[in-house]
């Protein structure tokens, strides 16, 4: 499986090769949007000072980008945890463009129709399916819910609550901050070791001379779901760096609070 990018109707986005075509789904970058000023163009945040109807049409053209809907997002508010959160079509948002409340890190469904919604700008977005039991979850992953196995976390979702196969699920680790970029003291790699043990270590690199890192948190999440008990050719990782490419997507790092934000989403289409 490989993640690429695509384009439709001048919305770029990124989407698995992997996922069937019932699980429409895709992660954003910043172009293709109404946006202005520092926000410009596809900021997809609620509350990163923008316009309302400018994150609602944003979504729109997203959401058409990716064949999902606009009018079906579920969203959290996210707090870099582990807490995983089964919805149905009760939890939809009222509006687009509305922000999630409730404190969670992940989404996961079995509900057609429902959009599971998950926002980045250098943390890595996760998004799963399994395409026999119609199951789909979607999860945040930042260096401290990396650490904690959030990753992993959504997945065993999906195998305790919806009786997935952990060999059926596909699994989509999309564009975040990649090792080139992130650059680290101890706190984060501490973290990693504290949860992973000695596997921590294929993916922390010291920097010679100097009490720094560079840390794979893309490859910390692969690691969690193999763990979990997906197969490795189950997982794609897209190689694109966030923090490189400012471009393209927004970064935290490289942006601070002068940036708009980023939104995974993914959908079970009905059969």
């Amino acid at each position: 499986m490989d993640i690429s990018k695509r384009n439709r109707a001048d919305v770029p986005f990124f989407a698995c090769a992997g996922f069937p075509a019932d699980v429409p789904h895709g992660f954003s970058t910043r172009l293709g949007g109404v946006s202005t000023g520092r926000l410009e163009s596809l900021n997809l945040a609620a509350m990163r000072g923008d316009e309302p109807q400018h994150v609602r049409e944003n979504f729109r053209r997203f959401c058409a980008a990716t064949g999902t809907d606009h009018q079906s997002l579920v969203k959290n508010h996210q707090v870099h945890g582990t807490l995983i959160r089964p919805v149905t079509e009760q939890d939809v948002m009222p509006t687009p463009e509305s922000p999630g409340l409730f404190e969670a890190d992940g989404l996961v469904t079995d509900v057609p129709g429902v959009c599971l919604t998950i926002f980045s700008a250098d943390c890595i977005p996760v998004l799963l399916c399994d395409p026999k039991r119609r199951v789909i979850a979607a999860a945040h992953a930042g260096w401290r819910g990396t650490a904690l196995g959030i990753a992993a976390r959504a997945a065993e979702a999906m195998i305790t609550r919806y009786h997935c196969r952990a060999e059926d699920i596909l699994a989509a680790i999309g564009p975040g901050i990649s090792p080139c970029c992130f650059e680290t003291h101890r706190d984060v790699p501490d973290g990693l070791r504290a949860h992973m043990g000695a596997e921590a270590e294929f993916f922390i690199t010291p920097l010679e001379g100097e009490e720094k890192f560079r840390v794979d948190i893309k490859g910390a999440n692969w690691q969690w779901l193999l763990r979990s008990g997906l197969r490795k050719e189950h997982i794609a990782i897209s190689p694109a760096c966030t923090a490189c490419d400012t471009h393209t997507f927004w970064s935290h790092r490289i942006q601070n609070e002068e940036r708009g934000t980023m939104a995974a989403v993914i959908q079970l289409n009905e059969v």
